[in-house]
């Protein structure tokens, strides 16, 4: 009986100083809903970051740490991301990489803030890093940044002058959209008109027939790759013929699925790299598509690059108190997969990379990269 107990306290002793410590990677995203796709894209390469991280036996403070992704679905609503902000913080995650779009974003860093831990996130509005939140990180362009490049890529580069902007009023969309009139304004070029939807609505004649009276020869669409599809539709059948520019939200093999011919020609501008153009992009999408049997979307790596920044951070600060782990990831220079990771004071992305694509024989072809 003795000895039995003695080798029992024995074996938990042991197993014990061998247990590796925890560390929570919060995931916030549509997993369900019009933009699941998204979402689960970005949870796939967010997951994949974390075997990585695992298979290379990382220590912090003399200590084996174990990471783990705990996921929450806020189906791109408002609401929704504040609960799934929530529940993660009450779960004691140690970083959070999400939610996606602003909309979700801006709400939901509030929720993160307080709990102090670190948030990563890829959404463009500029309300984002402007809330004075010492736990922002932002790791795509800024919409103050990327409207005003979108705008000055279609007069300087696509030659066009009268110009028509479609936005369907969410945080990312408007904001894009009133950064871009803005600039094209200032550059002397004209929004000959200005129209609005709202998120799920897919009858868009009305929209594309006040578009054609206008006669633009760009319009500019800042709307989801699922209703830029029937625009595209839409616009072949009222016969409005002219130059498509749109937001990253297109940038998808959904878009080309759903539009068919009628998308070919219409470009994109994304807030991201061309992977193809960085080693560290080449051997993370062969990674991701021998386990996931696919290539990833736009944002994917963003999150891949949220989760590496986080235990990089730790690991420089050699410890997984936010206080130190955010003052690392305020000093550091990080090479990801998608881009060369600095931040300003703000939490904004330095020099942070937008690409045109264009879609040319069904497939998005890049075009033109800026930094």
């Amino acid at each position: 009986m003795k000895r039995t107990l003695l080798w029992t306290l024995l074996a938990l002793a042991a197993s014990g100083a061998n247990a590796a410590d925890v560390v929570k990677i919060g995931f916030i995203g549509p997993l369900t809903g019009p933009d699941a796709h998204w979402g689960k894209d970005n949870q796939n390469c967010a997951q994949l970051a974390i075997e990585t991280l695992n298979s290379k036996g990382i220590k912090i403070n003399g200590k084996a740490v174990q990471f783990t992704l705990v996921s929450q679905d806020d189906q791109e609503d408002p609401k929704q991301s504040t609960l799934a902000a929530q529940r993660l913080i009450d779960d004691g995650v140690n970083a959070v990489v999400g939610p996606f779009v602003s909309g979700t974003t801006i709400p939901a860093s509030r929720i993160i803030n307080q709990a102090g831990v670190p948030q990563f996130s890829v959404a463009v509005n500029a309300t984002y890093t402007s809330l004075g939140y010492d736990n922002a990180f932002r790791l795509s362009a800024i919409d103050t940044r990327m409207g005003p490049a979108i705008a000055q890529y279609a007069l300087n580069e696509l030659k066009t002058r009268r110009i028509a902007i479609v936005d369907d009023r969410t945080a990312y969309s408007q904001g894009l959209a009133d950064k871009f009139d803005a600039e094209i304004k200032r550059l002397g070029g004209q929004v000959v008109r200005r129209e609005y939807t709202t998120p799920g609505q897919n009858n868009l004649s009305p929209i594309v027939t006040a578009i054609k009276a206008a006669k633009p020869d760009l319009v500019f669409v800042a709307v989801s790759d699922s209703q830029a599809a029937p625009f595209a539709l839409q616009m072949k059948q009222l016969g409005l013929s002219t130059k498509v520019l749109s937001g990253d939200m297109i940038q998808t093999d959904t878009f080309i699925k759903l539009s068919g011919r009628n998308g070919e020609g219409f470009m994109a501008a994304v807030a991201g790299n061309v992977l193809e153009s960085r080693p560290q992009g080449v051997e993370f999408m062969k990674r991701y598509q021998q386990k996931y049997g696919k290539l990833p979307l736009s944002y994917g790596p963003q999150h891949y690059d949220a989760v590496m920044l986080a235990a990089t951070a730790m690991q420089q600060a050699n410890t997984i108190d936010p206080v130190k782990v955010k003052a690392a990831l305020k000093k550091m220079t990080y090479e990801g997969v998608n881009a060369t990771y600095r931040f300003d004071a703000k939490g904004d992305l330095v020099k942070a990379p937008i690409t045109v694509y264009q879609v040319k024989q069904a497939k998005w072809v890049p075009i033109k990269v800026t930094y």
